[in-house]
């Protein structure tokens, strides 16, 4: 399949190890573990040097959990052991154990497994190739897909996919990295949910404009010459989207953790929230919907979020943000701070 928007096969009876391509579900929601992060005895969290205490220029929390970087899921964010297929599922491998089942297939000529009647439900498989999703209301469930492509899972003309607890990612950092881990083709599929993921080794984590983004551990990508390294991407828009409480983490000083950004000049973007995620890297880590051809943003929120500076003092090689417009209209950057000190990052 050809993009028009852009941007090792599994052996039989494969096990998902606990990796960082593969990770343990906790049965616990993750914002209970978050709860139970930020009331932990505050003097051992203190002897770690992972609080920040309440001061000028402070989140407003009398204890903020500073210095998450090294294991985002000790303060309750998306991570290694928290998200993907869980550990000990079997997969099985398609094509050598499985070829076909209620609503898909495998198509040997293009090397993908095909979704095409709507209500599918895909679940325990291992997929080295893409995954088509040509049907509506599909469910894809603790499923690995590795692929060097241009898509690891693409998605054409549909409504109300869901894509949850499962492994995406390309075969190595480099010649093997996906170009697209999860792509809407076309750019006009709707509903979707995208949840508890784990992504890794690809130019573009995701790139989608619309729906719920959600518990996503996004890390390690890959790099070819020439790249442009994007976490998520929603190549502007009005419809309404809400990215909530995922890691992403790019390595590289370009070019984003999330872009709001449309890809063309004057195209209006508007109705996105990014909140209680975990960012670092990029050019900037975010980029707020206005564009370098200046684009009319409104309800752009933004609030939340903490940045990693592990890569760089910055967050992003050169900032946190860019592009963001305060003034428009309901737009609003709040509560968004460091991870190394807990304080608040002033509004662009």
């Amino acid at each position: 399949m050809t993009a028009s928007r852009t941007a090792i096969g599994t052996p039989a009876g494969y096990t998902a190890p606990a990796s960082p391509a593969v990770g343990t579900r906790a049965s616990a929601s993750r914002r209970s573990r978050r709860a139970g992060a930020a009331v932990l005895g505050v003097a051992a969290l203190a002897a770690a040097g992972v609080l920040a205490g309440g001061g000028a220029g402070s989140r407003a929390d009398a204890t903020v959990l500073t210095n998450c970087a090294a294991n985002p899921v000790s303060c309750g964010y998306p991570g290694a052991t928290n998200t993907g297929v869980p550990s000990g599922t079997t997969l099985k491998s398609v094509p050598s154990q499985v070829s076909s089942g209620p609503g898909w297939s495998y198509n040997a000529t293009t090397n993908a497994v095909v979704v095409t009647v709507n209500g599918t439900v895909l679940s325990g498989l291992s997929i080295s190739g893409n995954l088509t999703i040509n049907a509506s209301n599909v469910t894809v469930n603790d499923v690995q897909v590795v692929t060097g492509g241009s898509f690891a899972i693409s998605l054409t003309h549909t409504k109300n996919v869901t894509i949850e607890n499962s492994a995406i990612s390309g075969q190595n950092a480099t010649t093997g990295r996906v170009n697209v881990a999860i792509d809407d083709v076309y750019g006009d599929s709707t509903g979707m949910t995208i949840k508890n993921n784990n992504i890794s080794l690809f130019r573009t984590a995701m790139q989608i404009s619309t729906g719920l983004v959600q518990g996503n551990y996004i890390h390690d990508p890959g790099y070819i010459a020439g790249d442009h390294t994007n976490g998520i991407v929603t190549n502007g828009g009005t419809q309404s989207m809400t990215i909530n409480d995922n890691t992403v983490f790019n390595s590289l000083g370009q070019t984003d953790a999330i872009s709001l950004d449309a890809s063309t000049g004057g195209v209006a973007v508007a109705n996105k929230t990014i909140e209680n995620n975990f960012l670092a890297g990029g050019g900037y880590s975010i980029y707020g919907g206005d564009g370098p051809s200046t684009n009319p943003t409104s309800n752009i929120v933004i609030k939340n979020n903490r940045f990693g500076q592990q890569y760089f003092a910055k967050g992003g090689q050169f900032g946190a943000v860019a592009y963001y417009d305060h003034t428009g209209s309901g737009n609003s950057w709040t509560s968004n701070i460091w991870d190394t000190t807990g304080q608040a990052i002033p509004s662009p």
